[in-house]
């Protein structure tokens, strides 16, 4: 069920489908009304005659007037488009096109042009005017009027969301807010029971109770997308076994490459293995679905380029670095699954690819420090953003690792920093944290 989800929400977030929905509600709004405009005669008195057509020719032309302005406006809502998604890819990475072109409104700017423009069309044939036989439909026309007054706020709302949208501040808040969310969606989610204490637990003797080990090879070439935790933990303990899993959502694969070992007592025919590989989704690019560091990486690749010789654009990073911080305070706090997952009868049953707090904070900072060499201000902030950190830590494996950095962006500042009141300040942070320690 939840693979199935996975791909619902992937189809959902392509940049076509709200507006072929759009298309389809159109066809189907036209025709409703126009059934509904034969079957109700309304009389043209008092007020009513100002809102309503009576004339064949005068509700040809608004609708013509009406589908020609649309379609035109739907090709300047996509030429805007186009520009905003060439703006990112320069300015912030071709990885955050995906960002703009999943974003709701544009989706449904693009559609609702298109679908009145459509149902223009549509209405606009059903008008008859003859000396035989009369047909106006007056109140599709006038649902057309309304659907024009519609876009036109819409497309006040479009332009004001486009100025703002490749905004460096509004692009790093968005993928902030869309990484919180993640977080706390991915966080919750448990494959199994787990096990509180990993440290006390032996791997290897779990493994020496079967006899039997089954190589599960990658079956296509491509990054993992998606893993249905729930069915293949199902699977494995339906036929009693253990599966050890060497990667985990968002590593890419190439065909023939070893997915996991597959430790059983039991003969698997083919079928039933390849019911295991059927459980992983590939595809050509990385999504944020179960990858926590998808994310992440968008706003290091933000970062890395403001931090380029050609950009020089430190505050950028400095914005980078604050939501990371705030991130990572998050995840300081959080519990991070195991790697071990056991049946309701507790026997263990998958040993996972699980990233840890360390590996996280690793790709957060890592290439930030790297890249901000000769940025005193970018350096001295990465040493307050890990200060931060550091009181929301819990746990001693994790403030190491928050030390570690500390020491490591110190060495960078010795390094690079030739101003001796610079050096100083960035030391002082730094004796504070680890006195702090």
């Amino acid at each position: 069920m939840k693979k199935i989800s996975f791909f619902w929400n992937k189809l959902t977030a392509t940049f076509w489908f709200v507006p072929v929905l759009l298309l389809v509600l159109s066809i189907g709004l036209s025709v409703v009304l126009v059934i509904l405009d034969n079957e109700v005669s309304i009389p043209q008195e008092g007020w009513v005659r100002f809102f309503l057509v009576n004339s064949a020719d005068s509700a040809r032309t608004i609708l013509s007037t009406i589908s020609g302005a649309m379609i035109g406006v739907a090709g300047t809502v996509f030429s805007v488009v186009l520009v905003a998604l060439t703006l990112a890819s320069s300015q912030f990475g071709p990885r955050l096109i995906k960002n703009f072109m999943y974003v709701r409104l544009n989706q449904v700017v693009l559609g609702s042009y298109i679908s009145t423009y459509l149902y223009c069309l549509l209405v606009m044939n059903a008008i008859k005017g003859n000396d035989d036989y009369s047909f106006i439909p007056s109140i599709s026309i006038l649902f057309a009027i309304l659907a024009a007054i519609a876009n036109i706020i819409l497309l006040i709302v479009f332009i004001h969301k486009i100025a703002v949208s490749i905004q460096a501040d509004r692009v790093i808040s968005d993928i902030s807010e869309m990484l919180s969310k993640r977080i706390k969606t991915l966080f919750p989610e448990k494959m199994g029971k787990e096990l509180k204490a990993e440290n006390d637990f032996d791997p290897t003797f779990a493994m020496s109770a079967y006899h039997k080990r089954i190589s599960i090879i990658s079956p296509e070439s491509g990054y993992i997308q998606y893993i249905d935790s729930k069915f293949l933990l199902d699977l494995i303990a339906k036929h009693k076994a253990l599966f050890q899993l060497h990667h985990r959502s968002g590593s890419f694969l190439v065909r023939g490459v070893e997915i996991g070992v597959l430790h059983t007592n039991t003969d698997w025919d083919d079928e039933t293995l390849d019911r295991i590989t059927d459980q992983f989704v590939f595809g050509k690019t990385k999504t944020s679905e179960q990858d926590l560091e998808y994310s992440i990486h968008q706003m290091v690749e933000i970062a890395a380029r403001a931090l380029s010789p050609g950009v020089n654009d430190p505050y950028t990073a400095m914005t980078c670095i604050d939501h990371l911080a705030s991130t990572m305070c998050y995840l300081a706090e959080a519990q991070f699954p195991s790697s071990y997952r056991f049946d309701d009868d507790g026997n263990i049953r998958v040993i996972a690819d699980v990233i840890d707090f360390e590996g996280v904070l690793d790709a957060a900072f890592n290439q930030i420090r790297q890249f901000s060499e000769g940025s005193t201000a970018v350096i001295i902030r990465l040493v307050e953003a890990l200060g931060i950190i550091l009181k929301f830590t819990k746990q001693e494996p994790n403030k190491k690792a928050v030390i570690k950095h500390v020491e490591m962006v110190l060495r960078l500042g010795k390094a690079s920093i030739t101003e001796k009141n610079d050096l100083h300040d960035l030391t002082s942070r730094v004796e504070k944290i680890l006195m702090a320690y």
